[in-house]
């Protein structure tokens, strides 16, 4: 789906929901959105920005002490044990936001591997040392988890009832949650894997619960239609439909690159099976901003320079273009992540929509 700030320039659904059944694909197919529900804890940290609950630039440990105590990750020594020394530079929030903060995913970080096996049958090591001193590298990890966290301790409400209050129950966005009804159950894409000739194989759809715990960086379920409204609402400076969930010029700040000239949004993978290697656009210069990822060049036959974007580990993709005033959002329920096939759907999508908003 597309849109611009007050209409659908494109919808559509195509596919199955699950190839063994044969049941297809609709706009109001439920998602896995993992990663994608950043965007939302990001907008809820700013909203508390905007309110003095939070600061960008003050040590998160003012807020969470568990993060004011952080371990760096200084190497190993020749028997292989991790050396650990205290974190010299406070953490912050904008450091939490823009995946600066030394927190890094296992699924892209060779070090953590080697670091969590050790830990294992190491108790009295700390279980997410930091992999780097906040602010001097880009390393995409589980900094979103602890800014939900701070969500909650600043906002005085749970994650999941903050969103509702604040970000999804203002914008309609009423499919998109923690956890899902009977009645959104029927309408879920099931997760499909690709086996070693490429095939996809269904999996069953994954046991329906009410999480004791929500997380500010995954676990969240929504539509193309849900999610195509918040990013309507961004780039309509932070309101839609007289619900206004961010001030202008925060949302400005969002689309700001916040990283100086750090290389963001480039991954190895160290396990195939849940993600490729990931490039997005080979030979683009790629920021960070208090949300987005930015391509600093534009796309040849796509997005403009400037453009904000982000994924989940499922192959669901957005992206806004505040230049040509476009937004779009493509879905789909596939593993591993970066999915070569996915991939090529997503910019035919793309370009296909860039072409028809082009001047003739």
């Amino acid at each position: 789906m597309a849109a611009n700030e007050q209409s659908i320039v494109y919808e559509g659904a195509f596919g199955f929901r699950d190839v063994a059944t044969a049941s297809r694909l609709s706009t109001d197919t439920i998602f896995r959105i993992a990663s994608m529900v950043k965007l939302l804890t990001s907008i809820a940290a700013l909203q508390l920005v905007e309110r003095g609950k939070l600061k960008l630039d003050e040590p998160a440990g003012n807020i969470d002490p568990a993060l004011g105590s952080s371990q760096v990750l200084a190497g190993f020594d020749a028997k292989g044990v991790p050396q650990l020394r205290p974190a010299q530079t406070p953490m912050t929030l904008r450091h939490l936001l823009t995946h600066t903060s030394g927190f890094s995913y296992r699924l892209w970080d060779p070090n953590v591997v080697r670091y969590l096996k050790i830990a294992r049958s190491n108790p009295n090591l700390p279980r997410t040392p930091l992999m780097f001193e906040p602010g001097v590298k880009w390393a995409y990890g589980g900094g979103l988890d602890r800014v939900g966290r701070m969500v909650e301790i600043a906002g005085g409400q749970s994650l999941d009832r903050y969103f509702i209050d604040h970000i999804t129950g203002p914008l309609g966005m009423h499919d998109t949650g923690f956890s899902i009804t009977v009645q959104q159950r029927a309408r879920q894409a099931s997760l499909h894997v690709r086996d070693a000739n490429g095939k996809l194989i269904p999996q069953p759809l994954e046991k329906p619960t009410v999480p004791n715990v929500v997380s500010g960086g995954g676990g969240i379920y929504s539509t193309a239609p849900d999610y195509l409204t918040l990013l309507q609402a961004l780039l309509n400076g932070g309101s839609l439909r007289g619900a206004s969930i961010l001030r202008p010029e925060t949302v400005a700040l969002m689309s700001t690159n916040q990283i100086g000239n750090l290389e963001a949004g480039i991954l190895k993978t160290t396990d195939p099976a849940l993600s490729n290697d990931v490039d997005f656009f080979p030979g683009v210069r790629l920021r960070w901003g208090l949300g987005h990822m930015i391509n600093i060049d534009p796309v040849p036959d796509g997005r403009k320079a400037g453009s904000l974007t982000w994924a989940g580990l499922f192959n669901t993709y957005y992206w806004i273009d505040p230049t040509t005033r476009i937004a779009g959002v493509i879905m789909m329920q596939i593993l591993p992540f970066a999915d070569h096939q996915a991939l090529r759907a997503y910019r035919l999508f793309e370009r296909g929509i860039c072409r028809g908003i082009a001047p003739a």
